[in-house]
């Protein structure tokens, strides 16, 4: 079993229940709106981290991350995009069998077409009456799980 650590939208806060929450992953996705180029130092200190840039992500040090990603766990191919409405394509016909997002800041789960959709919600800033959140996806062979854990 592989497990994978999912966050998204810390806009420049990485809270200690959030880095606790990712102890143990063996890979972490960041979906995008970082906030700060020391989350991702800090992320990578615990375990190979895969990151797309979010709407907010502006900074000169954001220059370099992309808007997508894509990131194969075992035989499964995982595909970030900080956007849902930026998916450019048909993700199952490319093979893709989750995709990770963040944007909306609603922690969510959804299988559509075969393909797992994953939003961890946001793990930084509080917005409005949303939880604070981050997400994991446990990889067994083929088969994919995914749950959503809130915060505070």
């Amino acid at each position: 079993m592989i497990r994978v650590g999912l966050i998204s939208d810390t806009h420049g806060l990485l809270r200690p229940q959030a880095v606790a929450a990712l102890q143990g992953s063996d890979f972490i996705v960041h979906g995008g709106d970082i906030g700060d180029a020391g989350i991702l130092e800090a992320l990578a200190a615990i375990a190979p981290l895969t990151v797309v840039r979010g709407n907010n992500d502006r900074e000169p040090w954001a220059g370099h991350i992309e808007e997508t990603a894509f990131l194969r766990v075992g035989g499964v191919l995982v595909h970030a995009v900080h956007d849902l409405s930026q998916l450019a394509s048909d993700p199952a016909g490319a093979g893709v069998r989750v995709v990770v997002s963040g944007h909306s800041h609603k922690p969510k789960i959804e299988e559509r077409g075969g393909v797992l959709y994953v939003n961890p919600g946001s793990a930084g800033p509080r917005r409005f009456k949303l939880p604070i959140a981050v997400a994991e996806l446990i990889v067994d062979g083929n088969a994919v799980t995914a749950r959503i854990l809130e915060l505070g």
